[in-house]
């Protein structure tokens, strides 16, 4: 049998409100009444719904966590697993607990995050970017509920997100090269529906221009942020009539795709050609030439999502954006060391 908070009063001959002022802790209960709450708590082994443990607050200390649209990374992929350590980790520290949503079994046009949040009368979301992003997720954003975006630009009146400087990231890669007199620069871009990759491939456009270095069109490909797009893309530049000296790739495991693909047509990394990824995965640092990247500070980015959620649950209003700068980290595969952060 489930006990229900009435059972409990009932058998402690208190109300209903009573029993919810101890769960929650709150002031107002004498010593002798919590004791006997507690006491019926305990022997009965009564475990409180989020729903108990909410009616004084209107609060269930619950959290949505939605991966929003066509995303093309499972919850292990190493980018966002940190991002979302840091953010479970820094929550957990304020008393939250975290639902996954899940739309395996929902098509775009059924998906309502909205309701399922009323249903679960959750506190707050936060929305991992996908591709295609559903109409659910705008109606999200501009409902009263916070929420909270990672690589996603939310705009409802309590929504903010954070996301790396994307058009930063492009320019530290090109300004490096350019500082190395590097000019013939390629690139391996995302998906075109993806505003990250297109946001990483305008930096990477601006900066060349800003250089006076050449974009050359049959060296800018497109592939998806997995490992074998990455190869894939690498292909069609090596079999080219010209081949540049460089590649920035818009994410590390397309970087490490491009680096077997150069290696597998008998060429030399850096020697022949530089490589440059970007996230900073472990699995960089262990590849042979170890990979130079764009480090995305995943850490803060979950720490500053957790604590303006937060704020957003608590009324906090006027949050704006949050921008985080990206950090060149230099290894073997772009050569020269400069004056940039180095890792030995």
């Amino acid at each position: 049998m489930t006990l229900t908070i009435r059972d409990i009063a009932q058998m402690a001959g208190v109300s209903r409100g009573t029993v919810s002022k101890v769960i929650n802790n709150y002031d107002g209960v004498s010593e002798q009444t919590k004791r006997k709450v507690l006491e019926v708590i305990d022997k009965t082994n009564y475990q409180p719904t989020f729903s108990a443990k909410s009616l004084a607050t209107k609060k269930s200390s619950l959290i949505g966590l939605i991966y929003a649209g066509k995303i093309n990374v499972e919850f292990n992929h190493p980018f966002f697993n940190e991002v979302i350590s840091s953010f479970q980790k820094t929550l957990g520290a304020m008393g939250y607990d975290i639902i996954i949503f899940s739309n395996e079994m929902f098509d775009k046009e059924n998906v309502d995050y909205l309701a399922r949040t009323r249903h679960f009368r959750l506190d707050g979301c936060l929305i991992i970017a996908g591709e295609e992003v559903e109409d659910a997720v705008s109606k999200l954003d501009e409902s009263d509920v916070p929420c909270m975006g990672i690589d996603l630009e939310l705009t409802g009146q309590n929504s903010s997100y954070v996301m790396t400087d994307n058009y930063k990231v492009s320019q530290l890669a090109v300004e490096y090269l350019y500082l190395n007199s590097v000019r013939d620069v390629g690139y391996i871009a995302g998906k075109e529906s993806s505003e990250i990759s297109n946001q990483r491939l305008e930096g990477f456009l601006q900066t060349m221009n800003q250089f006076g270095m050449p974009a050359n069109p049959i060296w800018i490909k497109h592939g998806n942020f997995f490992e074998s797009s990455g190869y894939e893309a690498m292909e069609e530049i090596l079999q080219g009539e010209s081949l540049p000296k460089a590649i920035i790739a818009a994410s590390d495991m397309m970087a490490l795709g491009a680096m077997r693909a150069i290696k597998d047509y008998g060429l030399r990394i850096p020697q022949d050609i530089q490589v440059i990824g970007c996230d900073d995965v472990e699995a960089c640092r262990y590849m042979e030439p170890a990979l130079t990247t764009i480090k995305q500070d995943k850490q803060k980015i979950g720490r500053l999502a957790a604590i303006k959620l937060n704020d957003l649950i608590n009324g906090v209003t006027g949050l704006r954006p949050s921008l985080v700068d990206p950090e060149l980290v230099l290894r073997n595969s772009s050569g020269v060391i400069g004056e940039a952060s180095k890792e030995r």
